[in-house]
């Protein structure tokens, strides 16, 4: 994790949740989002806090620091035990702690005699409500007109507890609202913000699974219905 997510609600629904009391700088589409089948190198929306704001802008999803550049494919995940003392994270961890709302994500459970045999998974709060994932990135500041061309970001990974396991062994790190309005906020020191990311993540009681169409292991397919349970797994 984490491949392929979902965020399709409409902007207001995940930031009014973290209620950050900050005006909103980039506007706010009243139109759904409406991305069920989220993939890596696509730009997705990005909650992140400037000093007289909040934005919500879409960010190129895969990172690597500009010495990185062609010597390796950007990475989509970072993984908590060791984002904070990456060097390949370093300048990210201290300028760019940004939020990633969403609705869910996919896993693919692999049959461990016939590993080309798998079954998608839908993993979401058992609420219902949006998630927040704990993410780094580079991104536009102070209402910056054009990206950069290393523009980008990752989101933050954690062990997948006893009970995800099957699915998957590591998991995004998702935030409650609360904690998520602390992860952005720009005053946050870097130790304070390891401490969050280590030790604040929903834990895996919080969480439901179950198995959805394999029209989901395609970028092109998109909609409603890949997030629909089946009854007829594989696995």
């Amino acid at each position: 994790m984490c491949g392929r997510f979902a965020q399709y609600r409409i902007a207001y629904e995940y930031l009014d949740k973290i209620g950050v009391q900050l005006p909103l700088l980039s506007g706010n589409n009243p139109e759904p989002i409406g991305r069920y089948n989220v993939a890596p190198r696509s730009r997705v929306q990005l909650i992140h806090q400037d000093e007289d704001g909040l934005r919500m802008e879409p960010v190129p999803w895969g990172y690597a620091p500009f010495w990185a550049k062609g010597k390796r494919p950007p990475a989509i995940n970072a993984r908590v035990e060791t984002a904070a003392t990456s060097k390949f994270f370093q300048d990210i961890w201290k300028t760019g702690r940004t939020i990633v709302p969403a609705d869910g994500w996919y896993e693919w459970k692999k049959d461990e005699a016939h590993p080309k045999i798998k079954q998608p998974y839908f993993i979401r709060l058992k609420t219902e409500q949006p998630m927040f994932f704990a993410a780094l990135g580079q991104f536009q500041r102070g209402g910056m007109l054009e990206p950069r061309d290393n523009d980008g970001f990752v989101i933050i990974t954690t062990a997948s507890d006893t009970g995800m396991l099957d699915v998957h062994d590591r998991r995004p790190v998702v935030l409650s609202a609360q904690w998520a309005a602390h992860w952005l906020d720009p005053e946050l020191t870097t130790a304070t913000a390891e401490e969050i990311a280590l030790e604040y993540a929903l834990p895996v009681e919080n969480f439901e699974w179950y198995p959805v169409p394999n029209d989901v292991g395609n970028v092109r397919n998109e909609g409603a219905y890949l997030i629909k349970r089946i009854s007829d797994p594989v696995l």
